[in-house]
């Protein structure tokens, strides 16, 4: 409609689109670590069961909240490198971001052995699936013949 004829609606398709923030936080993994969250929290609450139905609570918010944080961290940072670097599938951006992902944990937990060993190990998974959906890597299903 009119909106796209409009310089207005230029800007608009442009921060919709592939490679923005907005696209980044819903499709990067913000989804991925919030479901991990909820899965985490519910098999942490069956190991060490809670002494009330609100520390069982509280402990489910606590994970899920952790997991979106990280998996929004990752969209923002990839997409963030995407711009800047302005390659928008080079692997070097998923490792980027999975990086800063493994930082934030570290930082939570207040340990620089922990930031760095996620760092390094959320960056290469990151970068290795990125190169993997590239290049049609597959890790379960039927052989193709």
């Amino acid at each position: 409609g009119l909106r796209n004829q409009t310089a207005g609606g230029a800007r608009w398709r442009r921060l919709r689109g592939p490679g923005t923030p907005r696209h980044a936080a819903h499709g990067n993994g913000c989804g991925l670590f919030s479901v991990a969250g909820l899965v985490g929290s519910a098999y942490r609450i069956i190991l060490f069961q809670p002494k009330s139905v609100l520390a069982a609570l509280q402990m489910a918010a606590t994970d899920s909240v952790t997991m979106a944080t990280l998996g929004a961290v990752f969209g923002l940072t990839t997409c963030l490198s995407a711009q800047i670097r302005e390659e928008p599938e080079d692997p070097l951006n998923y490792f980027i971001g999975g990086c800063a992902t493994g930082a934030v944990l570290g930082a939570r937990a207040h340990s620089y052995m922990t930031g760095t060993t996620a760092c390094l190990g959320f960056g290469i998974t990151a970068a290795l699936m990125k190169i993997g959906k590239k290049e049609g890597w597959r890790l379960v299903g039927p052989p193709k013949l």
